[in-house]
């Protein structure tokens, strides 16, 4: 009789054990990023953003969707800032690694050209690539929870041509599908701001000297040079470049976060009076919060891209739970869309851009202009799409 009441308890323990052990799953969220090269500190960034919001799902046992809990993996691969690179690290993401959610890819061109194997087996993407053509109404499973030159150049603009005075503009962009597309986007707003872009220079991504294009532009008297579309390593290379042959003029760069990662590479006082886009405001306390937490984890100063990708990822984490599943990402599409005033670390964010792209994927989020002072940034302007002041 005994021996019977041990045999049932223990049957009873191994059905309970069962029970728990199918409760408990594994969500695997594909990190597509650059983590090698110019690019690195903005896809080490993407990366580490998806590493915190997974540690935040992780703490309380797993990420509770349907009743299930899910522990959150990060699995990360480096496409290095290559279309190639990218699409084999897609393609193991997607076939081998079976992901139906991928943080990346960093570049215009790497998204590009994956998007017709992340569309295809209906795999959600958030994007940090810059081209226009990454979003539209044909790619309903790629979102972008960043701004980018379209959506704050103008603004941006405006307000330092006024504020400087400035008149001529030159600038160096990387010759692909983001440089041509910033180059384009920046021209006719400083057109439309009552300044010229007067000389622009292209160059392969991984030139370091700048100084027969930089020659070339100085020598045509511009009042100020824009560094917008420049990696951090590469802009912090033509800021250095441009002082060392005597550019005393005004230094601009309307978008990507990458402040500290240029004075680390031109120094304090070849960036001193910089006017850069910033997208983290200190006084917001959610924001200073997270950075703090992200220098203390990983200590290195934070890139500015990556609150965004925290949203980003905690937003992706909320649709899987309105919509009730992992699995079934047109449902989760659905309910990212749907997410509306998301109080982020960064601000109030809400989904846009269907004027522009035929689809609102785009996130809206607060931004700044900011100088740098002694390398580091002082706030100047609040911004929004309308304007700056």
């Amino acid at each position: 009789m005994k021996s019977r009441t041990i045999l049932a308890a223990a049957s009873v323990l191994a059905l309970l054990a069962g029970n728990a052990a199918a409760q408990e799953q594994t969500l695997k969220i594909g990190a597509l990023v650059t983590q090698s090269g110019a690019g690195a500190s903005w896809g080490n960034g993407m990366l580490r953003a998806a590493e915190l919001a997974a540690e935040d799902a992780n703490k309380d046992g797993g990420l509770e969707v349907a009743g299930t809990k899910y522990k959150v993996e990060v699995i990360a691969y480096d496409d290095a800032y290559k279309a190639n690179e990218a699409v084999t690290a897609a393609n193991r993401l997607v076939f081998e690694d079976k992901v139906k959610y991928i943080i990346g890819t960093v570049g215009s061109a790497p998204i590009l050209a994956i998007q017709p194997i992340t569309e295809e087996a209906g795999v959600i993407t958030l994007t940090l690539g810059f081209t226009a053509k990454a979003l539209s109404a044909d790619k309903p499973y790629t979102f972008r929870p960043n701004p980018t030159t379209a959506e704050v150049a103008q603004p941006q603009i405006d307000w330092l041509v006024a504020s400087q005075k400035i008149k001529t503009v030159g600038a160096l962009f990387p010759n692909d599908e983001t440089g041509e597309a910033i180059a384009k986007d920046i021209g006719a707003a400083y057109k439309k701001a009552g300044a010229e872009l007067t000389a622009t220079e292209f160059f392969e991504r991984d030139r370091v000297d700048f100084i027969p294009l930089l020659t070339r532009i100085v020598a045509q008297g511009v009042d100020a040079i824009e560094l917008d579309g420049n990696s951090p390593v590469t802009a912090g290379q033509i800021v250095q470049q441009a002082r060392d042959i005597g550019f005393e003029g005004v230094i601009i760069r309307t978008g990507g976060p990458a402040t500290q990662e240029i004075v680390n590479v031109a120094g304090k006082q070849a960036t001193e009076g910089m006017f850069v886009h910033s997208a983290f405001n200190p006084a917001v306390e959610t924001a200073a919060a997270y950075q703090k937490r992200y220098s203390d984890t990983y200590g290195e100063a934070m890139n500015g891209f990556s609150p965004f990708f925290y949203d980003g990822t905690k937003m992706l984490f909320q649709a899987m739970k309105d919509a009730g599943t992992v699995e079934d990402t047109a449902a989760v599409k659905t309910a990212l869309e749907n997410i509306s005033g998301y109080e982020g670390v960064l601000g109030t964010l809400n989904w846009t851009g269907k004027d522009a792209y035929g689809i609102a994927h785009q996130l809206d989020s607060p931004f700044y202009i900011a100088r740098v002072e002694d390398g580091n940034e002082v706030i100047v302007a609040s911004c929004t799409t309308a304007g700056c002041k």
